[in-house]
Order: C-alpha cells, then sequence, then structure tokens
C-alpha cells in the first residue's frame, strides 16, 4: 500500500481591492450578472464572467428550475456560451462570485463538482491552464492557477 498525498496552493486577498485592476473589473461584471440570476428555489445567487484570449468578456449566471437537474449554474453557463459564441478562443480568466438572498455570503464559494468537470474539459481542450478567482458577496477572494488545483484526479478523454 502507498500512501499518495495532493498539495494545493491558493493565493488568498483579504477583499477585491487588493486585486489587479483587471481581475475587479472582471469581478465586478460577475457581480453585476449575478443580479441576474434565476434562483427562486435556492435564493442563492451566483455570477461568473470569463475572459478570453480575444479580449471578450463572457458572462453567465445559475439559472434554476423545478425541475433541479434541470437548472444550470452560472460557471457552466458562461464556459458553454464562451464555447458556442467563440470555440476557438482560449478562456484565460474566470472570476465568481456568490452571494445569498437569506445571509450574508463572506466565504469564497468555489465552483461545484459538475462546474469543476465542466471546466477541466476546457482547460485540458485548450491546453493552457485557466484562472479561477471566487468570492463570496463581500471578504476574501481566493485565486487559484489553474482547476487542477480544485480537481487534482480530473477525469477526462484520456480514460475513455
Amino acid at each position: 500500500m502507498k500512501q499518495i498525498a495532493i498539495t494545493t496552493q491558493f493565493l488568498s486577498y483579504d477583499s477585491v481591492t487588493e486585486l489587479s485592476n483587471d481581475i475587479q473589473e472582471l469581478m465586478r461584471e460577475a457581480v453585476v450578472v449575478r443580479k441576474n440570476a434565476y434562483a427562486p428555489y435556492s435564493q442563492f445567487r451566483v455570477g461568473a464572467a470569463l475572459l478570453l484570449d480575444n479580449g471578450k468578456v463572457i458572462l453567465g449566471s445559475n439559472q434554476e428550475n423545478a425541475a433541479y437537474p434541470s437548472g444550470l449554474c452560472a460557471e457552466r453557463v458562461a464556459i458553454f456560451q464562451a464555447g458556442a459564441v467563440y470555440p476557438n478562443a482560449k478562456i484565460l480568466k474566470m472570476a465568481i462570485t456568490a452571494a445569498s438572498d437569506t445571509n450574508k455570503t463572506t466565504s469564497p464559494i468555489p465552483p461545484c463538482g459538475s462546474c469543476r468537470q465542466s471546466i477541466a474539459e476546457y482547460e485540458i481542450r485548450q491546453e493552457t491552464p485557466i484562472e479561477i478567482y471566487f468570492m463570496g458577496e463581500e471578504g476574501a477572494v481566493y485565486k487559484s492557477d489553474s482547476l487542477k488545483n480544485l480537481l487534482p484526479f480530473m477525469f477526462d478523454k484520456k480514460f475513455l
């Protein structure tokens, strides 16, 4: 038997104001689109903004449905839109923010498992890491240099 140790590293910023201007702007766009979330069931709104290598910014917010599995998270709304509209563009950076309608969200909220798998597909396909910044409604912002930090044992096409 062998023990496998996995170590990941993230940068932690105390607030959005510590980020570079371009990332602050990307996060602002994620905050604005978060307000467009359709979240009548969870009362939990998420916004995502992607910066592509062609300079375009793609936005997404979570869209719920009474048949829960039919809804879609903000990250996947944005990433699938980027793939549909700009199929050859690389995703450089992703900003994610989440807020609850019922209480203040002050902890950084990472992508869910389904979103991590979807982001992994694009990161592997483009052969370039995607920087991921995530936060709650306010407070600290975490930065991951790649999805591999969030999903170290990625499942991808090489296993098929």
